[in-house]
């Protein structure tokens, strides 16, 4: 071969190495924008892929910058791996009351897609003490679920679960997840759809699961974990946490993972053996740094079939550097993190693309934008292959 065609060789060979390398770095696009799309702002951000390859990003549609303030639920899809994404759609809407906390999940026996949300009356917050425990009345916070049979192109209209699914005593104000639902696939409670869930009043929260083993036509509620309140060295009841995920680990054991509201700077976890319907009791979770922000777990497959667990939040004492960590145990060890995105990172959610890519939809520049990211498992490897 002459230098002419070894240094070719050679040119072809670096430039298709930078490519590969290129590829399989993390991909960004703005799917809300406050302001472009037509709500000043837009936060509390859901994701799941549905049955024919579509990702669907649900997320609230706010009048103004807080957190009730006439919300709508609304929802954008792509059907190129989030490339692009459609026009905005509302798929709930409650009037003057302002809808909150979307959490969805998809019944894989049958593609229907559910999400839950509640709805705030018109002129309440949840800071402000007004709401009133209480199944029925002006002034309680309600539960709906809505549900698609078409890949989330048509929307059912709101269906009232509050009495199922929420304890008519002493809660004032509950919220799904917010982030994304689970379906059970392993022991006697395969099929199972499990909503997580907090309940107030306000900064006195417990964390539970809301469950439904009929694919949504009926609910049922779970006992709250202990030691979600502790009395500090004061003697003042708080909470230790607030927003919360959950997933099911491979011997069929939900865990529940919650944003720090209380207590050391980390996240709080608990354990089900019974499909969510009691926990064991809440500990710290050292490895997982939290700010107190909503963050994401989540069970994915590697290309040779192992089950792994990923999660994402800020990696700081602020809500910023966006980091997604690797369990190969069940989330015993998270020995692998890699920064996904280092700037402004609040909520986030994560899902499982049918190329095996994992998605990760996410609040930045102070959650005026909601950008959608993916990459394969394999960019969290040090060595860039996934294990096994």
């Amino acid at each position: 071969m002459n230098l002419f065609l070894k240094s070719l060789c050679c040119c072809l060979l670096v430039a298709w190495s930078i490519s590969t390398v290129a590829a399989s770095e993390p991909q960004f696009t703005e799917v809300f924008v406050a302001g472009k799309d037509p709500f000043p702002s837009i936060r509390i951000p859901s994701l799941l892929v549905a049955t024919n390859g579509v990702i669907l990003a649900f997320a609230e549609g706010r009048i103004e910058a807080t957190d009730q303030a006439n919300n709508k639920i609304i929802l954008k899809r792509s059907s190129d791996g989030g490339k692009t994404w459609s026009a905005l759609q509302v798929i709930a809407d409650d009037g003057k009351n302002c809808l909150n906390n979307p959490c969805a999940v998809m019944d894989t026996s049958n593609g229907r897609i559910l999400a839950m949300f509640q709805s705030y009356p018109f002129g309440y917050s949840e800071r402000d003490g007004k709401i009133q425990p209480g199944l029925t009345g002006p002034a309680i916070v309600r539960n709906y679920v809505i549900h698609s049979d078409d890949n989330g192109v048509t929307w059912s209209p709101m269906t009232d679960v509050t009495r199922t699914t929420k304890h008519g005593e002493r809660v004032t104000i509950l919220a799904s997840g917010p982030g994304l639902g689970i379906q059970l696939k392993q022991g006697v409670h395969a099929g199972r759809i499990i909503i997580p869930f907090n309940e107030g009043p306000f900064g006195r929260w417990n964390v539970l699961a809301v469950f439904s083993d009929d694919g949504g036509d009926h609910w049922q509620l779970g006992e709250p974990a202990p030691g979600s309140c502790v009395t500090n060295a004061l003697g003042k009841i708080i909470s230790l946490v607030n927003e919360v995920q959950m997933v099911e680990l491979s011997d069929g054991t939900v865990i529940l993972n919650s944003r720090k509201w209380g207590g050391q700077a980390v996240r709080k976890i608990a354990f089900s053996h019974d499909g969510g319907a009691s926990w064991s009791p809440i500990i710290d979770e050292p490895s997982l740094r939290d700010p107190g922000c909503m963050a994401s777990i989540f069970r994915a497959q590697t290309k040779n079939g192992k089950s792994v667990l990923i999660y994402s939040g800020p990696d700081s004492t602020k809500r910023q550097n966006g980091t997604v960590h690797l369990s190969y145990d069940d989330g015993k060890t998270w020995p692998i993190k890699r920064v996904l995105f280092p700037g402004s990172f609040a909520y986030s959610v994560l899902t499982q693309l049918p190329d095996g890519e994992i998605g990760c939809l996410f609040e930045t520049d102070e959650a005026s934008r909601i950008v959608f990211a993916h990459f394969p498992l394999a960019w969290l490897e040090p060595d860039g292959q996934p294990s096994n």
